[in-house]
Formats: C-alpha cells, structure tokens, sequence
C-alpha cells in the first residue's frame, strides 16, 4: 500500500500513485450488548455495491481479466494491491450470496501469477506490471503480500473444492516470501520492514503479515507460522502501542518514531486480535478487539461528520483506507453481536458515499474533507473495490 506515506501532499510516480454529512444522521450508541438484528429482506448497500461494481466494469476492466489503476492518468498500468482488493470486493459478494463473482474472482487471481517474481527462488509479489502483466517489476512490499495472502485465504473459504488448494498454497507462498525476504531484522527492535527499499517499519505492515501467519497456523497447524505471529504481536506492543489513546501509531524510520494514528492501520489489529481470539482460544482477545473498536470511536471518529478520518494529522475521507474501519467494524459485530458497532460501520459508509460517491457514474472520488471540501477528481481502482466489499459486507445485516 505505498500510497500511505504521501497522506500530506499526494504524489504519482510511475510505479507509486498517491499515494459533509451521511446521508442519514447517525449518533452510535454507547458500546454495550445489543444482539437485536433484522437483516433487511432487500438491503440498498447490496444495490450500491452492484453500481459500484459496474463502474468498476465498464471503466477498468481490462480484457485480460485485471484492472487498471484508475480512470484519469494511470490507465496501462495495474498495481498489485489494487487488484487484490478487488479480488477481496468480489470474495465479499459471493459471501452475501452471488456465486456469479466466483467468475471474476477466479480469472483475476490466476491473472496475479504475473506479478509473481519468478527470477527469486523465495518469490514475492511485485508492486506493479503492465496490464497484460509484462514488466513486472520493482520493489517488493510486505503489506501487498500480506494482504494478498489474507484475500487468498477469503477465498479458500469460498471457493469449491477444484479451486481452494490453489488459493491455499499461493497464500502460503506469500507468507513464504516474507519468512525468507530478510525484510524482518533487529532494526528498532524488529518488525518488518514496509518494502524491499527498507524505508521504514509500519504497523499496517506487520498487522497484516500477523493476520496471515495467524491463519495459515489455524489451517496447517505448522508451527513456524504462530511464531512468527507471536513475534509480531510482540514487537507491534512493545514498540507501536500508545497507552494514552489505546491504539496504535504509525511507524518508525530513520527519524525514529511517528505517532501519527491511521483509522485503516487500527482495523487491521482490531481484526488481527479477532484472529488472535479464534486462532489462539483466547477470549481476552475479544476484549481487546473491543478495547481498539472503544479508541478508535474516540479518537479517529468525527461525531460532526459521523465517519472515520484518514488520520489525526489529516483530517480528511477516502473510500478505502477509512472504508476499512467499517470492516473492522462488521467483523466486531459479527465476533460479539454488538449492533453498536454496525451503527459506526453504516455511518461511516453513509458519509463516504454522501462526500465521495458521483450521483452520474456511481463511481468513486479519491480524497475529500469532511464536508466534501477539496475532493479530488480521480477515481481510484482501490477505493471502488473497498467500497464493493464493505457494502456487500453490510448489506447482510442493513
């Protein structure tokens, strides 16, 4: 994901790019158990994920099964995390029912084995290649494979049986390459570092490479990959938890420590405890699941615009990485029949699609202020393929 770290001034380079009020008011409930769901008999998040999932065919589609970047100035190249993502939007309407995407889903993740790198005998996805998948190339990222591996293993548990050994062992690939990457090292105590560029270690990265390893451990039971969870999860508490808001900061680089917090980067370790919870038995870490759900309603939600900011030193919307929150969210709700979390999940979605959703295309804009202030003109292939899969992931229950 290397768009995180221009989230001051948006920069596109040639391989790196970036990278108002809900429609309905929402006021969230304290957090307390609420396990009352009427899942609606024809839900309009479902609706607006199939628009969204027609934009994102009749504009970025390519014929060989991919997508490209975006609509507007980067339209012959794809990037491997916008892709996966999109293979993730699609695993999420095939969850809420609509066998018809296994189609897509499947054509698009053989079409990754052209991102792999072939010429390293440990693999590894690269970030970017051309859309008929020649040129391949440039560095390697962490949190691309680790989030690759984890829209693998959505789809392991979908999938019929001709098709989940395939997913299965490409997800462990990628958990292979990271082992083997020498990217984890003594640096600041540990962690994995974002890229092959070794510029810094970020929490999104390992929190991602935590989830895999969780999972690939709960499905072989190889030991090898709960310790490297267990590694992880003890560097991200050691050296990226802040005890004053209860969630977790950004990075470290060679300026040393950054505590600006992410609303996208405290989703992914909410959903890493819930792993944690399932994989280890461990019920605590339902507590702590809830307890990052808690801080991040505090301090990442803008009760005025009821929605997720990108962060608390840039207070803006963007569908994907504040999106994701919503996710985490669901899956709260779904691990403790909480409706107080799908009131955030819901409100958060309303405001995106009020700020950033175009009423002519159904498509969606890049980034906004809160009151739909500076929103930009580009259309990213990430953020239609979130904002498919957390709608569909809500559509079950609203």
């Amino acid at each position: 994901m290397k768009s995180v770290f221009f989230y001051c001034s948006v920069v596109i380079t040639s391989l790196v790019l970036l990278s108002s009020c809900g429609k309905e008011t929402v006021k969230p409930a304290p957090v307390k158990p609420d396990t009352t769901v009427t899942p609606p008999s024809e839900s309009r998040y479902l609706t607006q994920a199939i628009e969204t999932n027609a934009f994102i065919k009749g504009n970025l589609l390519t014929p060989y099964g991919n997508y490209r970047i975006n609509t507007t100035t980067t339209e012959n190249t794809a990037y491997e995390w916008y892709n996966v993502s999109q293979i993730y939007a699609d695993a999420a309407m095939v969850a809420a029912g609509d066998k018809n995407y296994l189609a897509s889903m499947h054509k698009t993740f053989d079409w990754m084995k052209n991102m792999w790198d072939k010429n390293d005998p440990n693999g590894g996805y690269f970030a970017a290649a051309n859309l008929d998948g020649a040129n391949a190339g440039g560095d390697k990222y962490v949190d691309d494979n680790g989030l690759t591996g984890m829209v693998y293993l959505d789809c392991y548990d979908l999938a019929d049986n001709d098709r989940k050994a395939d997913y299965l062992e490409a997800a462990k690939k990628a958990a292979n390459w990271m082992m083997h990457s020498g990217l984890w090292d003594d640096t600041h105590g540990g962690g994995f570092w974002w890229s092959t560029a070794k510029q810094n270690k970020p929490t999104q990265t390992n929190g991602l490479a935590m989830q895999l390893f969780l999972r690939l451990y709960k499905i072989t039971g190889e030991t090898y990959y709960r310790d490297w969870a267990v590694s992880i999860h003890n560097w991200l508490n050691s050296k990226m938890y802040d005890s004053n808001t209860g969630l977790y900061i950004w990075m470290y680089d060679s300026a040393g420590k950054h505590t600006e917090i992410f609303a996208y980067d405290n989703a992914i370790m909410l959903e890493a405890f819930l792993i944690w919870k399932d994989v280890m038995n461990d019920n605590a870490y339902l507590g702590k699941a809830q307890a990052i759900g808690n801080a991040m309603n505090k301090t990442l939600w803008d009760k005025g615009y009821n929605v997720y900011i990108f962060n608390t030193k840039d207070i803006r919307v963007t569908p994907a990485w504040c999106g994701w929150a919503s996710q985490a969210m669901i899956k709260l709700y779904e691990a403790d029949k909480n409706t107080a979390w799908l009131s955030y999940a819901k409100g958060n979605i309303d405001a995106i699609n009020n700020v950033l959703r175009s009423t002519a295309n159904k498509g969606y804009y890049q980034f906004a202020g809160l009151n739909g202030a500076g929103r930009y003109t580009n259309m990213e292939g990430v953020d239609q393929a979130w904002m498919q899969r957390i709608q569909a992931m809500l559509s079950k229950y609203k």
